[in-house]
C-alpha cells in the first residue's frame, strides 16, 4: 500500500474550500471564509466547507 505524502497533503487539501451552492474549488485562509470575506468566483456566494479528503 502506498504511503502518504504529507507535503502532497498538503498542497492538495491545506486552505482549500468548496462553495456549498456550485461545488467550485477556491484556496483561502480558514479565518477569511469564517469571517465571510471571501466569496465564490461563479456565483457571488460566501457560503463554502473544507473540501473532502478521500
Amino acid at each position: 500500500m502506498a504511503t502518504k505524502i504529507p507535503e502532497a497533503q498538503a498542497r492538495l487539501f491545506k486552505n482549500v474550500f468548496v462553495c456549498k451552492n456550485c461545488q467550485t474549488k477556491k484556496k483561502s485562509t480558514s479565518l477569511k471564509v469564517l469571517e465571510g470575506k471571501e466569496k465564490c468566483r461563479k456565483c457571488n456566494k460566501r457560503a463554502f466547507r473544507p473540501l473532502k479528503k478521500k
